[in-house]
């Protein structure tokens, strides 16, 4: 059955992995590439963050209860209206608003579908029962040849070929990928899986950048990953790079989102390893210390060196950010916050220069007294 067929049955996976995405402006096509698709929902040229945030709706609308893409239009027409947006790619003829919306509504719901299944099949129970997979091809219409070819392949779960031709291999492919036990193998015909297909490379250009990347035949550029296989560490680490590039607003509920994420946990439990955001500084704070990045990072020398201060602590930064005393110390290096709720706590903000990035130490004080060389500031 053609993954379309599909959409209007939506499952879990596919949607906790489309909301777990992080809103992120972008202000042309190819922007965001490969598995950073995982952690950000764009749509190009839109940078406003209640934009954004109606057009995340329609596509969630779309994944989440089988809205149609006829359903999707009129909605996102209905936006475009209430939000002033103009001048956007394909905006200017009946045709081109056509061809945006389907790019927009298709391309969300096939990728989150085939992250959905990735999360399915690579389940430790599926993978012991049914540990091979089958390229299906699905497109009736103008089919592409090099995916007939690839129809009933089959290889282990774990082969690299998948990370680069898991379906769909690019925009309007309706191939899939099952799964298939030794039993299945042998109605196939096969006596264990194949031997991946040599099919060689192409470089594409990109026309906005001369960007030249090295692309699979048969896929796409930009398509040459298994949507939701990153959709974890690796994903949002691609994506805090570019929370200093945004709208305080839109940083602001990124990094919400992301301190409130499970794998918050892991990085304050030393799993995870670097930097990570955990507030954005007040726009009063800023005009102190100048920067154009308005997050604020926990180092890992600063977690370690603070073993006793949990996640939930960390959590509390962006509230003593906004509401607690504020105080500069006679350096001006940094900045004390004091807030008192059963227990005080002294937050520590410095900016390195060298670095351009803010950075932040919490300690849980004995004492609500700031330090003598300090002048409170509000």
């Amino acid at each position: 059955m053609p993954i379309s067929a599909e959409f209007r049955r939506p499952f879990p996976e596919q949607v906790t992995f489309f909301r777990n995405k992080l809103n992120l402006p972008t202000t042309r096509s190819g922007q965001i590439t490969l598995d950073q698709n995982d952690a950000a929902f764009v749509v190009a040229g839109a940078t406003k963050a209640d934009l954004l945030a109606d057009l995340r709706g329609a596509v969630d609308d779309a994944i989440s209860n089988g809205q149609s893409l006829g359903e999707f239009r009129k909605q996102f027409e209905e936006i475009v209206a209430k939000r002033g947006w103009t001048g956007w790619t394909g905006g200017d003829t009946k045709a081109g608003r056509a061809w945006r919306t389907r790019l927009i509504y298709k391309t969300n719901l096939d990728t989150s579908y085939a992250a959905g299944r990735w999360q399915q099949m690579t389940d430790p129970d599926v993978v012991r029962l049914r540990p091979y997979w089958r390229y299906v091809h699905n497109t009736v219409e103008n089919p592409r040849q090099q995916h007939k070819r690839w129809h009933n392949l089959v290889l282990r779960h774990d082969h690299p070929w998948w990370q680069t031709h898991f379906a769909p291999n690019g925009f309007g492919c309706n191939c899939g990928v099952e799964t298939l036990n030794e039993r299945g193998l042998k109605r196939l015909g096969k006596d264990g899986p194949d031997a991946a297909p040599n099919d060689g490379t192409y470089e594409s250009v990109d026309n906005t950048t001369g960007e030249v990347v090295t692309v699979p035949n048969g896929v796409q550029p930009g398509w040459d990953y298994a949507p939701g296989q990153t959709a974890t560490e690796r994903a949002i680490a691609a994506r805090l790079e570019r929370l200093g590039s945004v709208e305080a607003n839109i940083a602001r509920q990124n990094v919400a989102q992301l301190v409130e994420a499970p794998l918050f946990n892991r990085v304050i439990n030393g799993e995870v390893s670097g930097e990570f955001p955990v507030a954005v500084v007040p726009t009063a704070e800023r005009q102190v210390f100048g920067g154009e990045s308005p997050v604020v990072l926990l180092s890992q020398a600063a977690r370690q060196a603070n073993p006793e201060i949990s996640a939930n602590d960390y959590r509390r930064i962006q509230e003593m950010l906004e509401d607690g005393e504020v105080y500069q110390q006679a350096d001006l290096s940094r900045l004390v916050y004091l807030i008192v709720d059963g227990l005080t706590y002294r937050a520590e903000l410095r900016r390195e220069a060298e670095a351009g990035s803010y950075y932040v130490t919490l300690f849980k004080s004995e004492t609500d007294t700031p330090p003598a060389d300090a002048v409170r500031l509000r």
